[in-house]
């Protein structure tokens, strides 16, 4: 399966301009014969909490990627701002190949340094999908800080796509903390995050593929860009050679729990 990592220097607020710039990068990817292309978090607005113009109720930016999707024979990961009401919800979908939503998750951890919880409800359920019979589960950036939820899936899946928008400042803590959800889980890492000044932040990409050993085997920083990695699904035989995952003591954790 090829999987292409889209980092992207997202025009802020500015959805119509960077669906714009998205539909090439797709059409790009079609032509290289991208299975599934991966865009980071809130794709089209940036990280922004002006809610009052990013979020939707009609799904706007769906019907549009699920247009894009049918055209180009393709799966596409986006991210979104969903109106629910007093708050939104921060998504992020997965769209297949007939322009039908495969998986759409909402990120269980809204980052309060930032004051995303004022604006924004977390998710309470985990998105577990399969493309081409690989199973596949995604966070949402600040979700990385919080292995429990990836514990819950770790025997499901072989692979996790992490959306983000991660500012430069704490690109160290991005590297770290994706190459110990994958060592930890024992399966591949698939990263996705922005690049450029927007909104007032610098984001140096670092977009990256880390294999279940926590060895990063691509990565992109500084500059737009796309990364294309041929995914051959070996996580079977890590966890075969090296079986860390049978040792957990589910039952003894969940007794110690206050």
């Amino acid at each position: 399966m090829k999987i292409a990592l889209a980092q992207t220097h997202i025009e802020w607020e500015n959805k119509d301009l960077n669906l714009c710039n998205a539909e090439n990068i797709i059409k790009n990817c079609s032509t290289e014969k991208v299975d599934l292309v991966l865009f980071p978090e809130m794709s089209f607005t940036g990280f922004s909490m002006n809610t009052d113009l990013t979020s939707e109720d009609s799904e706007y930016t769906i019907k549009q990627i699920s247009k894009l999707a049918i055209e180009n024979n393709i799966y596409i990961g986006f991210g979104w701002v969903e109106d629910v009401g007093e708050k939104c919800k921060n998504q992020y979908t997965i769209i297949d190949k007939s322009g039908k939503i495969l998986s759409s998750y909402a990120k269980i951890h809204p980052f309060s340094y930032s004051g995303e919880d004022l604006k924004f409800v977390g998710g309470e359920d985990v998105s577990i999908f399969a493309i081409d019979n690989i199973c596949f589960s995604n966070f949402i950036c600040y979700d990385l800080r919080f292995p429990e939820i990836f514990r819950t899936v770790a025997d499901k899946v072989h692979s996790v796509i992490i959306s983000a928008c991660w500012p430069a400042k704490r690109s160290e803590h991005w590297k770290t903390l994706l190459r110990a959800r994958a060592i930890e889980n024992q399966v591949y890492i698939f990263a996705i995050n922005c690049v450029g000044d927007i909104g007032g932040l610098y984001y140096s990409g670092d977009s990256c593929v880390v294999n279940p050993n926590g060895e990063i085997v691509e990565m992109l920083s500084g500059k737009e860009g796309i990364v294309i990695y041929e995914f051959i699904d070996n996580v079977l035989d890590y966890r075969k050679q090296f079986p860390v995952l049978r040792d957990r003591k589910e039952d003894l954790y969940q007794s110690l729990m206050i």
